[in-house]
């Protein structure tokens, strides 16, 4: 059985300090209807990080899936880009 055009968004993590939690900002440009100004609208998705493999700053994909809890129905595919720590 294959999952049929699951939706995939691209964002940076917010939060991570929660257990197996992420939470991911993803932005997006629209343009405003009548001024035909372009403006960033965001939004902040909760998504299941099962290893606990993202911190805060790191750009990731992630995949709609069923819903897990109240606010979670996303699911982490993979990063892309780690931030780098300072020590």
């Amino acid at each position: 059985m294959t999952e049929i055009n699951t939706r995939t968004q691209t964002g940076l993590v917010v939060s991570s300090k929660r257990d197996k939690t992420i939470t991911v900002m993803v932005e997006r440009k629209v343009k405003h209807p009548l001024y035909k100004k372009i403006l960033r609208r965001s939004s902040k998705l909760q998504a299941h990080d099962q290893d606990n493999a993202c911190n805060e700053g790191d750009l990731v994909t992630i995949q709609e899936c069923k819903p897990l809890s109240k606010t979670k129905s996303w699911k982490l595919l993979k990063v892309e880009k780690k931030v780098q720590e300072i020590k």
